[in-house]
């Protein structure tokens, strides 16, 4: 019998099987399909080498300004994929270091299907397995949220974008939100007709306003039809060249065609079948793990990490999570989520990111100073030709600490890890201007931005070279 069993192998339960190993738990790691899970094989690292391919396309499209001649790229999409696979495995090999899981001792099982609950403290699996634990953490991830329409059998996830073996020559994206924008994006510039449908009135609809703005803007110049506002889905048909999606808005029928339709509108718990109420485990109405600031469950010996859990469903998150509930599984309810400060970026063209309260969220509660810098001052990305952007810092008044960052352009999600650690050590704008960030760098926009907030609010940073840069 093993002290700890870890459902799921994504960075949540890879991470939590390397904690209870590290304290000294004899665990076990249950894999329902690869190791790595949605992070390794079908979110991030895949998306992030499709969007590199992306960025290789479009510096090949600008290298005649820098007097270099080559024939126009064609894409082997094919090739591409095949490229894709080879850094999925490379990640789960090297990144998430499974070696490191093995010489702790800890038992992997791969490939092992969905596992469920025969009684509290029994695990079965599709595959046969049946394994006891005294403590058992769940890190089965989510999966994307299906629509009650008519035809919705007739649509694709963005796990199904990734895994299309050739372009299609015209998609419908439903659903502008993190996944769907980066959808759209990859497939636009890999030659795709695409139509981008939000049914908000704007895209990023959890992004600072301006972010918004600017990326649908960008989306619109580079060829992408983007539908905000457009209704309601009435149902999916078939038809000879794909798919036809029908809406309606206002008592007026409406229909767009295309090969493929990719729907990303949300994340769900991936809890179905892990048969969690019988053994007390409580969810919510969205199938999400309630859990308490232990990651305690309902059932006082199961534990729940990552994004069944419904928090922030991101990477970082996740592995923090991990360690937390791995922490209190095998050394008692000792330790608790701590608040922290939680850059997003989505690898689009152009790239946007952002760390901290929008503009908007902020002046509920803070007398705040704004200030927005454009990348077309900024010496590095005039050197890249890649002028489109800005960075926007969000600054409390009383404090004059960072409250939020909100960049749009080149190396957006770079840039704001910088300001993710300048938050976190709580950091005053003015000291943040004092920085002598190198030149030229994209980075350094956020010295001009935080000279030109420390002048908003009187403070003194004379001297300083980020009044000529930007």
């Amino acid at each position: 019998m093993a002290d700890v069993i870890v459902i799921g192998a994504g960075p949540a339960g890879v991470f939590a099987a390397y904690r209870a190993a590290v304290l000294g738990a004899n665990t076990t790691l249950i894999a329902r399909d690869e190791f790595g899970g949605m992070a390794a094989n079908d979110g991030p690292v895949p998306v992030r080498t499709l969007a590199h391919a992306v960025r290789l396309i479009r510096e090949a499209s600008q290298l005649s300004r820098y007097g270099i001649a080559v024939s126009d790229p064609v894409l082997s999409y094919p090739r591409l994929i095949a490229r894709v696979g080879e850094v999925v495995d490379d990640v789960r090999a090297h990144s998430l270091r499974r070696e490191y899981l093995d010489h702790l001792g800890v038992r992997t099982h791969e490939k092992a299907g969905t596992a469920r609950f025969v009684d509290p403290h029994t695990i079965e699996t599709d595959s046969g397995l049946r394994l006891q634990a005294d403590k058992i953490i769940i890190c089965a991830g989510g999966t994307s949220r299906r629509l009650p329409i008519p035809g919705f059998e007739l649509t694709a996830t963005h796990s199904d974008a990734w895994g299309l073996t050739a372009v299609p020559p015209s998609m419908l994206v439903v659903g502008a939100g993190a996944t769907g924008v980066q959808v759209a994006s990859i497939f636009n510039a890999f030659g795709s007709r695409v139509q981008l449908f939000q049914a908000g009135p704007r895209i990023l609809t959890s992004e600072d306003e301006d972010v918004s703005m600017a990326v649908a803007a960008a989306f619109r110049e580079s060829g992408i039809v983007v539908h905000e506002n457009f209704g309601t889905i009435e149902a999916f048909e078939k038809t000879p060249g794909g798919v036809r999606m029908v809406f309606s808005k206002d008592g007026r029928r409406d229909s767009a065609d295309a090969a493929i339709a990719v729907v990303a509108v949300g994340w769900v718990a991936d809890s179905a079948g892990l048969g969690l109420a019988e053994v007390g485990v409580e969810t919510d109405a969205r199938g999400y793990v309630r859990v308490d600031p232990y990651l305690r469950t309902t059932a006082p010996h199961v534990f729940a990490a990552g994004d069944i859990t419904g928090r922030l469903m991101l990477v970082p998150q996740a592995v923090h999570d991990g360690m937390v509930a791995a922490t209190n599984a095998v050394r008692g309810a000792t330790t608790t989520l701590a608040d922290q400060v939680s850059p997003i970026g989505s690898f689009t063209d152009p790239e946007y990111a952002q760390v901290g309260l929008t503009e908007a969220k902020a002046r509920e509660s803070h007398d705040v100073a704004v200030t927005t810098t454009r990348f077309d001052g900024n010496t590095r990305a005039i050197i890249d030709g890649r002028t489109t952007g800005f960075c926007k810092l969000i600054v409390d008044r009383a404090t004059c600490t960072i409250l939020g960052c909100h960049v749009v352009g080149e190396r957006a999600v770079e840039i704001v890890q910088a300001v993710a650690i300048a938050m976190t050590a709580r950091m005053r704008v003015d000291d943040l201007a004092r920085v002598p960030l190198s030149l030229p760098t994209y980075a350094s926009i956020l010295g001009r931005a935080a000279y030109r907030a420390a002048e908003q609010l009187n403070l003194d940073v004379s001297g300083q070279m980020y009044q000529q840069e930007g």
